[in-house]
């Protein structure tokens, strides 16, 4: 294993080993605007969701790593602390990473990158037509972490008001990841595309408190067939095993230990425990 002390080595490798490590990150495309309207376009991926009453998302506008700038989106809003978060997807990302150029401030990005700018209802920045969810927010602070290059600006924004399009929501006007085809930063040149083939549900975890590993069958528990994962997958549910099938200290065959596996990659955790109920009762 490699261990790095983060003061041993220079801003810009500690960089490349965190954006790559901590990842894939949401991407935030920031329009602003200053005090002469002068309107900025540029995303950022020190980005999330920290509250939802009120609710509360961050960014970060870091100073720049090789010369300790400043990005106009931080001091745009310090002069009109409102700003539009724009969500990007696949379909726009080649625009937004045209966008990211550090043009001169009189620059406008909407015309360099191709965006549409949309009024927005609530804040003076405008937002982007192509984003298929658009949120107005209203900066409340703004917290610098350091003066050094490379140090964050937290942006505390809160969400004003929300726009979703159409088109990516279903028939029960929630948001369909199928549909939005979301994009992520990871490090250096890397994006990740959130497709069907990469999205998997994980249960969330029990109400009234799994039953954990410990209390699995001894030849769940000590079988070396099943990963942790799948040995916690079967842990998450509140009703204890029979004793017997707790007291049951012989082996399951293969067959039967690849049957509960196709249950759980199926996310069928009531099947799994069904197979394994079936095949020690039955022995």
């Amino acid at each position: 294993m490699i261990t790095i002390d983060t003061k041993d080595i220079t801003t810009q490798l500690l960089q490349q080993y965190l954006q790559a490590a901590i990842a894939p990150r949401p991407i935030c495309f920031a329009s602003t605007i200053d005090k002469f309207g002068n309107v900025n376009l540029s995303p950022f991926s020190f980005f999330n969701l920290f509250s939802m009453n009120p609710p509360v998302c961050i960014f970060s506008p870091s100073r720049r790593v090789r010369d300790n700038t400043t990005k106009h989106t931080l001091e745009n809003l310090k002069e009109v602390p409102e700003c539009v978060i724009n969500i990007v997807n696949y379909s726009m990302v080649q625009q937004v990473s045209l966008a990211s150029c550090e043009y001169p401030k009189e620059v406008n990005e909407f015309v360099k990158a191709g965006f549409t700018p949309m009024p927005s209802e609530i804040v003076k920045p405008p937002r982007v037509a192509e984003s298929p969810i658009q949120l107005e927010c209203l900066v409340q602070e703004i917290i610098s972490l350091g003066e050094k290059a490379g140090a964050g600006n937290l942006i505390l924004a809160e969400i004003k008001r929300i726009h979703i399009k159409e088109s990516v929501v279903d028939e029960n006007k929630k948001i369909d990841p199928l549909k939005l085809d979301l994009v992520a930063r990871l490090g250096e040149d890397w994006y990740t595309r959130i497709t069907k083939e990469s999205l998997f549900k994980v249960e969330k975890p029990n109400t009234q408190l799994g039953i954990g590993i410990d209390q699995l069958p001894y030849c769940i528990k000590n079988n070396s067939e099943f990963s942790n994962n799948e040995k916690a997958q079967l842990a998450n549910v509140n009703m204890m095993p029979a004793q017997e099938m707790m007291d049951y200290a012989g082996k399951i065959s293969m067959a039967v230990v690849l049957k509960i596996k196709s249950a759980l990659k199926n996310n069928d955790t009531q099947l799994a425990w069904k197979i394994i109920e079936t095949s020690i009762l039955h022995q």
